[in-house]
C-alpha cells in the first residue's frame, strides 16, 4: 500500500518556475514507477512524466520536454516535478502516481495509486 500526498502547486506568471513535491507513504516506495499526470479544465488526465525506480530512468510528454525535470529521493520517500518556463497552458490540477510493474508507462491506466492533486495555475 502506498499513500501519495502533493505539494508546491500555485499562482505562478508565464515564465516562471514551481517545484512539486509528492510524499509517499509505505516502505516499497522505492521499488515503484512514478509518474506525474495533469488534469486541464474540460480536458482528460494527461502524462507528463514518469521515473524509474532507481531514479536513472525517465520519460516526458512532448508537451514538457525541455522544461520539466522529474526526480525521486528514495531516501526521503519523495519525488519532485521541477517546471521551468512555465505556459498558461500548463494550468492544471497535476497528480503524483505509483505504478508497481517497473515500466514507465504514460497511461494512468497502469497506475495502482493516486494523490489528491495540486492546483498549479499560470497566468499570461
Amino acid at each position: 500500500q502506498v499513500q501519495l500526498v502533493e505539494s508546491g502547486g500555485g499562482l505562478v506568471q508565464a515564465g516562471g518556475s514551481l517545484r512539486l513535491s509528492c510524499a509517499a507513504s509505505g516502505r516499497t516506495f522505492g521499488s515503484y514507477t512514478m509518474g506525474w499526470f495533469r488534469r486541464a479544465p474540460g480536458k482528460e488526465r494527461e502524462f507528463v512524466a514518469a521515473i524509474s525506480w532507481s531514479g536513472g530512468s525517465t520519460k516526458y510528454a512532448d508537451s514538457v520536454k525541455g522544461r520539466f525535470t522529474v526526480s525521486r529521493d528514495i531516501a526521503k520517500n519523495t519525488m519532485y516535478l521541477r517546471m521551468n518556463s512555465l505556459k498558461p497552458e500548463d494550468t492544471a490540477v497535476y497528480y503524483c502516481a505509483a505504478d508497481s510493474t517497473g515500466i514507465l508507462h504514460v497511461s494512468r491506466l497502469f497506475y495502482k495509486y493516486w494523490g489528491q492533486g495540486t492546483q498549479v495555475t499560470v497566468s499570461s
